[in-house]
């Protein structure tokens, strides 16, 4: 009998465990899912921010050349520099951009799911409009000689 009655009650303890309210489990999961917020400290706006509100941070006009589920990219082109704004809508897939990203290097001015790419010396100048954090990314290949 007490064989009978231990089997039926942990056959219930995941039908239980299934119907609790779960408030815990989504307290703790918006506390680790919510992205890093980075500020951008001259025009007061925090990102991540669209394409378009990050190009006209910057000063130019952007030509959207991908408009995926991963992610948006935009192209500014101007006489002094071409510029490339991706943004995502989770910070996953900035993450496998970067990763992907990491084969040709370069300097990439990065924040809270978005990306912009442009010539390493306007890249501070934009960081202090955007926020974000200017990374190296490797490459592939050998490096050149110092």
């Amino acid at each position: 009998m007490r064989g009978a009655t231990l089997a039926g009650t942990l056959a219930l303890l995941p039908l239980a465990a299934a119907c609790t309210s779960g408030e815990g489990d989504a307290a703790e999961k918006s506390r680790t899912s919510r992205p890093v917020v980075t500020a951008a400290p001259e025009a007061g706006v925090v990102a991540p921010a669209k394409v378009e509100v990050i190009a006209g941070l910057i000063g130019c006009r952007p030509r959207i050349r991908v408009d995926a589920e991963e992610l948006r990219q935009g192209v500014c082109h101007t006489e002094d520099a071409d510029r490339v704004i991706t943004t995502f809508p989770e910070e996953k897939y900035k993450l496998a951009w970067l990763d992907a990203a990491s084969g040709f290097g370069g300097r990439h001015l990065v924040g809270s799911r978005w990306v912009v790419s442009a010539k390493p010396e306007v890249l501070e100048a934009y960081r202090e409009k955007l926020g974000g954090e200017i990374q190296q990314l490797r490459g592939f290949g050998p490096t050149p000689s110092r």
